[in-house]
């Protein structure tokens, strides 16, 4: 108990020192207030929007879609770097493509993704999944790549088979890094959602947030930068805490 008043006492008081000063600073009026909101107009916004159901069903929206496009990445970014990390003809394919594709952010396939899907829902799925998937295969390659070789050793003069020696060492021992990269895919999920969002949407956050642009509604656009933010922080939070029970040996 008195651990759990402590991380919440740490999480509380810092943010609670940059409301008070974003407050302080905001009162100075050193920006003009319609281009600089204060905590307290945000939360009038806030307040609108959730009377209107409009921040609700923004929230959801994205969050589907983020889930969706996270979901395809995953799954395939995890089953691409098994095949790259234990099949040679793979790695030779494939390593090249990838890297060549990582440097190229996800705004920049919004307009492919549009041609190519037109501007429902599957184009949005593609590029947070496009994300996803280099981030995740990338943590999945590494991790299987550098398994240490006194664990195949080992496990190899103790007669394991070659599945038995994959699921019983293999696997549990990269299994840090995959994870790491599904956490970290998590996260840029969201970051490519609000450009995917961007084009073809009636709904979702970073519709709402180009919405507040074009009438210069600054209060409304911070509402939807910190709904991204509590999002993010909430699922970070909730992958750290399968991630201690699941990859329990990472802390041993």
């Amino acid at each position: 108990m008195n651990n759990l008043c402590i991380r919440f006492r740490d999480a509380i008081l810092p943010i609670a020192g940059i409301i008070a000063a974003w407050q302080l600073l905001a009162a100075l009026r050193i920006v003009n207030p319609v281009l600089f909101p204060s905590p307290v107009q945000v939360f009038f916004a806030a307040g609108e929007m959730i009377r209107s159901g409009v921040l609700w069903t923004d929230a959801l929206v994205s969050l589907r879609r983020a889930a969706t496009g996270f979901f395809i990445g995953a799954t395939l970014g995890v089953l691409t770097g098994l095949l790259t990390s234990r099949v040679r003809i793979f790695s030779i394919g494939l390593n090249p493509l990838f890297n060549l594709l990582r440097p190229i952010p996800a705004i920049a396939l919004v307009p492919v993704a549009v041609v190519w899907f037109g501007i429902g829902e599957q184009s949005k799925y593609f590029v947070i999944a496009y994300s996803v998937f280099l981030a995740v295969w990338l943590s999945t390659h590494h991790g299987m790549e550098h398994v240490p070789d006194i664990y195949i050793r080992a496990a190899r003069s103790l007669g394991a088979s070659r599945g038995l020696e994959f699921f019983q060492v293999v696997i549990p021992a990269s299994a840090p890094h995959i994870f790491a990269g599904l956490r970290f895919g998590a996260a840029l999920s969201f970051l490519s959602l609000v450009a995917a969002e961007l084009t073809g949407a009636s709904a979702g956050i970073g519709y709402r947030l180009e919405e507040a642009r074009q009438y210069i509604l600054v209060d409304r656009m911070f509402v939807g930068l910190v709904e991204l933010g509590v999002l993010g922080a909430t699922l970070d939070s909730i992958f750290v805490w399968i991630g201690h029970r699941l990859v329990h040996w990472e802390q041993a």
